[in-house]
């Protein structure tokens, strides 16, 4: 501390690359600062730094992280309460982004983040600082109010223990921890989704993820229901079964407000989003079509085959995918992986993908289609265990396969299986089932040397939001990559890419995917910019980036 002091004291006035003498360990009263990364001018990204805390000093009572769910709930809390101490105690004083404090901002999700760390020794924050100057000389007395009074103050009131939030923290990670309780056994009950009573499923709008206010809040059909008993609470709502399950129902009733919530069901949200008990199967990934994406050697003869130009579909790549061909690269890439959860919108989707009428049939005849719709693939989807939750707003054909059509009527679900089932059998489909065979897919192994993010020799990996990831001379798109939250998984994204793609010369991109499924963020440098993403996304980003080879 004193040495810090002293320091700060020597280099105040001086260039702004005095700054770089600050690297290094510190030790105050209550914790331990570490100054990891010094930026380069006051414009520059603000300067990496940790401070270590003691549980003997922190003292938060054991019952907060004694598992894995609760532990990942209070890094996620201390995270909110840091962001909130920093915003509120911190300012600009000076040039750039100087006197600014900052840590990775939470949203409305529940993640593993790098921002804060609890182990068996205490809590480690990792934040930002910008460190003062004028102009491009150091301002040692604003930089020592950072160190000396402003940083111990957001310390001391996020990461110590305050008997009056007690009930805000267990509250916290508990909800967290049903959450989890009940994603785990989802499978076990032959469930992909459940939705509770009272959830809140509207946001406040298409670009605010908090809860609508006065929103209709959910009641599950009866016919539905089922409960769970959870580690802290008996929770009651509608479960959705696996096989396939429609969503229909007019425009503006509240279709695609329940498939996004469902979406969202993968991650576990905070106390008060309305959606914390919205839980998805882990493996649930939303599919749409997406024009002009980048394919590399997918195997997609299942839905798309004898193509007029000869092109092998068996080894698909293009540079331009069209909305049929690109819908079908993602439904056999997200099974490539290990998804057997598929969410689809019929509105963001490729209608000839999705069905071929009988007057379309009789005007082309199948030997002059290359698309096998998806509605003839579900029996082969079915045997492989596939379950599908899709809105159907427009395509009654599908009510011959669905094993559920739940109608949404004002925002309130309504189980009409049975109607769905009569008016089918009333109105007799005259298409033509396209008989397919047992859907093919094929395990890839991308090649190293196509998977290379350096300019000039050096590694260049920025995430630009969360639509895109800049690797090297690419920019991968991601904007259409629909569960992908938060920035800081971008960003671990990028890394963990460049990281892993060695091991593709002898692994395939499912083997690395399983292995580090639920460790990306262990591989990683300890920096605060990181939120753990799922191996689906990392595989998505893969497969779009352009140039990228697969055998």
């Amino acid at each position: 501390m004193n040495r810090l002091r002293e320091l700060l004291s020597k280099i105040d006035g001086r260039g702004y690359k005095a700054y770089k003498d600050l690297e290094g360990e510190y030790s105050f009263p209550d914790f331990h600062l570490i100054v990891d990364h010094v930026q380069s001018d006051p414009f520059a990204p603000p300067s990496a730094c940790r401070v270590f805390i003691s549980h003997s000093t922190a003292k938060f009572p054991a019952e907060l992280w004694e598992n894995e769910s609760r532990k990942v709930a209070l890094e996620d809390y201390l995270t909110r309460c840091f962001y909130e101490e920093a915003r509120r105690r911190s300012g600009k004083s000076g040039t750039g982004k100087s006197g600014m404090i900052t840590i990775m901002r939470p949203g409305q999700k529940i993640l593993k983040r790098s921002s804060m760390v609890i182990n068996g020794e205490g809590i480690e924050a990792r934040f930002y600082i910008g460190l003062p100057a004028y102009g491009r000389r150091i301002a040692g007395k604003e930089a020592r109010k950072i160190f000396f009074n402003i940083l111990p103050e957001i310390v001391r009131e996020s990461m110590i223990y305050h008997s009056s939030d007690y009930k805000k923290m267990k509250e916290h990670v508990e909800v967290a921890e049903d959450a989890n309780f009940i994603r785990k056994n989802l499978k076990k009950e032959g469930l992909v989704a459940f939705i509770a009573d009272g959830s809140v499923l509207p946001r406040k709008s298409g670009v605010e993820d908090e809860p609508m206010e006065d929103a209709i809040k959910f009641v599950s059909p009866s016919s539905l229901r089922v409960s769970f008993d959870c580690p802290n609470r008996r929770i009651e709502g509608m479960g959705i079964r696996e096989g396939l399950t429609l969503i229909v129902g007019g425009a503006y009733h509240g279709k695609s407000t329940l498939l996004e919530a469902i979406s969202m069901g993968i991650y576990n949200h905070i106390p008060g989003d309305g959606r914390e008990f919205v839980i998805a199967r882990e493996d649930a990934v939303k599919i749409r079509a997406e024009d002009g994406r980048y394919v590399a050697n997918v195997d997609i003869s299942s839905f798309i085959s004898n193509l007029p130009n000869g092109m092998d579909t068996r080894n698909f790549s293009t540079e331009n995918a069209s909305g049929s061909t690109s819908q079908a690269a993602n439904i056999c890439e997200a099974i490539e992986i290990g998804s057997k959860f598929l969410l689809i919108d019929e509105d963001t989707s490729a209608t000839n993908l999705m069905l071929r009428d009988r007057r379309m049939q009789e005007l082309i005849p199948k030997e002059k289609e290359p698309i096998t719709p998806l509605i003839d693939m579900l029996p082969s989807l079915k045997r492989e265990g596939i379950s599908i939750i899709m809105i159907a707003g427009g395509i009654g054909e599908y009510f011959d396969e669905a094993d559920l059509v739940l109608m949404m009527d004002r925002y309130v679900p309504k189980d009409v299986t049975e109607k769905a089932k009569e008016i089918a059998h009333k109105f007799v489909s005259k298409r033509i089932r396209e008989e397919p065979g047992k859907i093919r897919i094929r395990e890839r192994r991308p090649l190293p040397e196509t998977i290379n993010p350096t300019i000039r020799g050096k590694v260049k990996i920025k995430a630009d939001g969360i639509d895109k990831l800049r690797f090297g001379m690419q920019t991968i798109d991601l904007g259409r990559v629909e569960q992908i939250v938060e920035r800081g998984q971008v960003k671990a994204m990028g890394d963990v890419i460049y990281k892993i793609s060695k091991e593709f010369s002898r692994k395939s991109l499912r083997q690395v995917m399983d292995e580090y499924e639920g460790k990306f963020l262990s591989i990683l440098p300890p920096r605060g910019e990181y939120a753990e993403p799922r191996k689906y996304e990392v595989a998505f980003a893969i497969n779009r980036l352009r140039g990228m080879k697969c055998v």
